[in-house]
């Protein structure tokens, strides 16, 4: 019995001691997190009334949630008996190993951050870049995601889109829209030219501050080339594109102003025997 009551008491007291520590650890552990997510919440609302980009925030918001949890729970660990020394070793050498695993993975995180932080490009702009075109749909942390003008979805990896050249057709308040208009040798230049500038200043959807630009650009071959320059706002440039080229080729049939085919004189001599 002296045995047995002997270690009765041994549990005991361990269970009180470590009851305590387990209870002090669960109490940190609720606190904690409570006191996170409201961190979390404040953090969002302070960004917002500043008017940080929409893109940003859910970003740095998770991040500081993830690190905040971390360090509460080596705080937890800690706190019920468990060496950190080894363990922060353990997870080192397990992050040096999947950090060599997914380095792929984190330059598109990291090329994700470069984006948002930097803001090339934001939601809604059109770009090319790494051979594909489209508009912007979503800015993901690890891709970007593009729709194309036939509704088809491409997906780019944030790390080469942030390292790589593109162009952003929308960052621009204009626009320049440029056709090359072909007549034939015999036609009258100087009325076509009128033609073609009443056309675009009758559109009504050039920049205020600019002016058509028309004039003869090259004698070709088969056709006299008048080229002609447009500035409009970047979400007009199709509809303006297509609409003037279109009218310039009704005009141009009306007007008796001929549009040429290529052509090539071949001439024949006869020689004598």
């Amino acid at each position: 019995m002296e045995f047995v009551h002997k270690y009765f008491e041994m549990a005991l007291t361990y269970t009180i001691n470590y009851g305590i520590q387990l209870l002090g650890a669960l109490i940190v552990l609720l606190i904690g997190l409570w006191a996170i997510k409201r961190i979390g919440y404040a953090t969002k609302a302070v960004m917002e009334k500043r008017k940080i980009d929409v893109s940003l925030i859910p970003f740095f918001t998770s991040m500081l949630t993830v690190a905040l949890k971390s360090l509460l729970v080596v705080t937890v660990m800690g706190m019920v008996g468990i060496e950190m020394t080894s363990f922060i070793a353990i997870l080192g050498a397990a992050g040096l190993a999947v950090g060599m695993a997914l380095s792929g993975t984190l330059q598109n995180l990291a090329g994700g951050v470069i984006i948002l932080v930097l803001k090339p490009f934001k939601v809604g702009d059109f770009i090319e870049a790494q051979g594909h075109s489209g508009t912007v749909k979503e800015i993901l942390i690890f891709n970007t995601i593009l729709t194309t003008p036939d509704n088809k979805t491409i997906i780019l990896p944030n790390g080469g889109l942030s390292t790589s050249s593109m162009i952003n057709y929308s960052s621009q308040d204009k626009r320049r829209v440029d056709f090359v208009f072909g007549i034939s040798y015999n036609d009258d230049l100087k009325k076509a030219i009128q033609i073609i500038k009443d056309i675009a200043i009758a559109d009504g959807r050039l920049m205020p501050e600019t002016e058509p630009f028309v004039r003869l650009s090259e004698l070709a071959n088969s056709s006299v080339n008048i080229t002609t320059r447009l500035w409009v706002k970047p979400e007009q440039y199709w509809d303006v594109y297509f609409d003037i080229l279109e009218k310039v080729y009704h005009s141009f049939n009306d007007n008796g102003i001929h549009i040429p085919y290529p052509q090539m004189d071949v001439h024949v001599k006869q020689v004598k025997q």
